[in-house]
C-alpha cells in the first residue's frame, strides 16, 4: 500500500513532537523560607544558579521569593499541596505535618552516613506518607545551635532566664530552668533591647544577618543539635520527572551536599567575627557540659516520641550517636 508523502511527513512530525514533549524542560516553582541575603539562603541560591546554568533543556528553577512570598511556617503546606514544587526550608518549620522531621535537627551522624545506613530513606518515606513531600537534600550539616545572652551565665545555670525560643528546643530550655518565649525574628532585637528576653537560641552563624550582635554579650559553649536546612519537593512533581530529569537532579543534589563541608569553616569565621564584635564565649565546665548536651537530646527525642511514637526508636537508632 502506497502512503501519501504528506501523511508520512505528518506522522514524522507527530513522532517528533511526542519525543520532544517527553524530554521537555521542566520548570520548578520554588520558594525559600530564608531571606535573600541570609546565610541559610546562600547554598540554595548556588544550587538554583547551577541547575539553571547546567540544566538547559532538562530543568529550570524559578524562585518566587522568600519569607515575604510565603511565611516560613506555611512553606511545608505549600509544598504538600503543590502551591510550589520545591522549597529551601527546614523540618523545624513543618514539624506540625511531620513531627519526625525534627530528627534532622537531632542528627549526630552526617548526611553521607544517613544515606548509607537507611536513616535518610526512612525519613524521606515518612515525609512522602505524611505530607506528600520528598526530602531531596540536606544543605546544612554540622552547624550547631547556641544560647546567646545579654547577661553572664554561671556554670550553665539558666534558672529564671527568659530565652527566645522555637519549638525544636523549647522543651530543652524548660529543662534548663529557663522560660522559653516565642518571639518572631523581626521582634527579637527590640525584645533584647527592652529586656523582654535575656537571650535567645540561634545557630552558630547568622546573628549578623539580623543585627542581633549589637544587643548580644555572650555565647554559651558547647553548642547543641545539628542545624537542619534542606530541599523538599512536592511528591506529585517528583513523580512527573522523567529518567533524564531525575538523573540530572540526583547529580545536582550530590554536588550541593558536597558543599556542606564548608559549614564548619563558616562557623569558625563567624565565631571570630563575634569575638571582634565583643561577644564573649562562656564555656560550661566539662562535667555540666556533658549533662547539658545529654539533656538537649533527651528532651528533643522525647518530643518526637510524644507527637508520633511509631518511628522514634528506629529514627533515634539511625540518627543518634547510640548514647
Amino acid at each position: 500500500m502506497k502512503i501519501h508523502p504528506r501523511k508520512l511527513a505528518v506522522a514524522a512530525l507527530i513522532a517528533l513532537i511526542g519525543t520532544s514533549a517527553g524530554a521537555a524542560e521542566i520548570t520548578l516553582k520554588a520558594v525559600s523560607a530564608f531571606g535573600q541575603d541570609t546565610f541559610f539562603n546562600q547554598r540554595f541560591k548556588a544550587f538554583v544558579d547551577k541547575v539553571n546554568a547546567d540544566g538547559k533543556g532538562i530543568m529550570k528553577i524559578h524562585v518566587v521569593g522568600g519569607p515575604e512570598a510565603i511565611p516560613p511556617l506555611e512553606v511545608g503546606n505549600a509544598v504538600r499541596t503543590g502551591v510550589v514544587d520545591l522549597a529551601n526550608t527546614t523540618g523545624v518549620f513543618h514539624a506540625n505535618l511531620v513531627p519526625e522531621a525534627l530528627a534532622g535537627s537531632f542528627a549526630e551522624k552526617s548526611m553521607a552516613e544517613l544515606r548509607a545506613n537507611g536513616g535518610y530513606a526512612l525519613l524521606d518515606r515518612i515525609h512522602r506518607e505524611k505530607a506528600n513531600m520528598v526530602w531531596l537534600a540536606r544543605v546544612s550539616d554540622g552547624l550547631q545551635y547556641h544560647i546567646y545572652t545579654t547577661k553572664k551565665v554561671d556554670a550553665g545555670n539558666f534558672a529564671g532566664m527568659k530565652l527566645r525560643s522555637v519549638p525544636v528546643y523549647r522543651a530543652f530550655f524548660q529543662a534548663l530552668g529557663a522560660t522559653p518565649l516565642q518571639v518572631p525574628p523581626g521582634e527579637v532585637f527590640t525584645a533584647l533591647e527592652r529586656g523582654v528576653v535575656d537571650g535567645y537560641g540561634w545557630p552558630s552563624v547568622g546573628i549578623f544577618d539580623l543585627g542581633w550582635q549589637e544587643k548580644t554579650k555572650y555565647r554559651v559553649e558547647p553548642g547543641f543539635y545539628n542545624v537542619e536546612v534542606g530541599l523538599y519537593m512536592n511528591q506529585n512533581t517528583w513523580k512527573k520527572l522523567d529518567d533524564a530529569q531525575r538523573a540530572f537532579l540526583d547529580k545536582q543534589i550530590a554536588w550541593v551536599e558536597s558543599e556542606n563541608v564548608k559549614d564548619l569553616k563558616a562557623a569558625e569565621a563567624e565565631k571570630a567575627r563575634q569575638a571582634g564584635a565583643k561577644i564573649e564565649s562562656i564555656a560550661i565546665p566539662d562535667a555540666q557540659a556533658q549533662q547539658f548536651r545529654a539533656r538537649a537530646y533527651e528532651t528533643g527525642w522525647k518530643g518526637i516520641e510524644q507527637a508520633s511514637p511509631q518511628y522514634v526508636a528506629k529514627l533515634r537508632e539511625l540518627f543518634g550517636s547510640g548514647h
